[in-house]
């Protein structure tokens, strides 16, 4: 064996001097909750952490993707193999420099937000770019909600799944309500200027939210902190 095959693999933390647990804690915070760039910086200081705006930034984008891809890869291989997988399917605007874009989300029976793809139309090629992407990641669903929008219905033809489509007025106000945290972190950012960007965050943010909602409403408080627990605690372990 080689010694370059025998080499670990290095860690993704060791250019900066901060520790990995105040970078993973600075993502948590932008991530997941609606705060700014100087909401972070603010409240770290008052914990004994002085950071700059600028630096949670680079800490975001840098770390973001990482944790989330970590996340996501140990939630497609957990799903693959569940029965009767509903999905359901939904493309919201978002204002991009003055100009609507469209981003579109795929959210399964439990809530959990697939895949975030954003496009520039809403016609049938970039419905069936959006489920393309979506299948190739996390296989083919037994069931497919979408609302009356004909691009899903073009593009699930040219799939050969127009067969598992499913359209109906109140049923797909799962997809609707997984909107929700999304635009309350969009107000807090003052929108979004570029598309790359759009898409990466809506991408880590869909994969955080995803890790830690822990369903409190339909549980009780002592399960809810048993649960939260074990979410923060994995989170300390993500890109170790």
């Amino acid at each position: 064996m080689s010694r370059k095959s025998r080499a670990l693999p290095s860690s993704p933390f060791r250019r900066f001097n901060s520790s990995p647990e105040v970078i993973r804690l600075v993502v948590l915070m932008y991530v997941r909750f609606p705060l700014s760039l100087r909401n972070v910086e603010d409240l770290l200081f008052e914990r004994g952490i002085d950071i700059c705006h600028e630096t949670v930034r680079l800490w975001w984008n840098r770390f973001g993707p990482l944790f989330a891809g970590d996340i996501r890869r140990a939630r497609v291989s957990r799903m693959r193999n569940i029965r009767h997988w509903r999905w359901h399917l939904d493309e919201m605007y978002v204002k991009l420099n003055g100009e609507m874009v469209y981003l579109w989300r795929a959210v399964d029976h439990e809530g959990e937000v697939l895949e975030s793809y954003v496009t520039t139309t809403r016609d049938k090629g970039a419905a069936l770019a959006f489920m393309k992407k979506a299948m190739k990641r996390h296989g083919s669903p037994d069931t497919i909600t979408t609302d009356g929008l004909r691009s899903y219905g073009a593009a699930l033809d040219e799939l050969g799944c127009r067969e598992r489509q499913e359209i109906g007025r109140w049923a797909n106000n799962r997809v609707e309500n997984s909107h929700l945290p999304f635009r309350r972190r969009e107000r807090a950012m003052l929108r979004f200027r570029q598309m790359k960007t759009l898409q990466k965050f809506a991408s880590v943010h869909a994969n955080v939210h995803n890790y830690f909602n822990l369903e409190r409403h339909l549980i009780d408080r002592q399960t809810y902190k048993e649960r939260r627990s074990a979410a923060l605690a994995e989170w300390q372990l993500l890109a170790s």
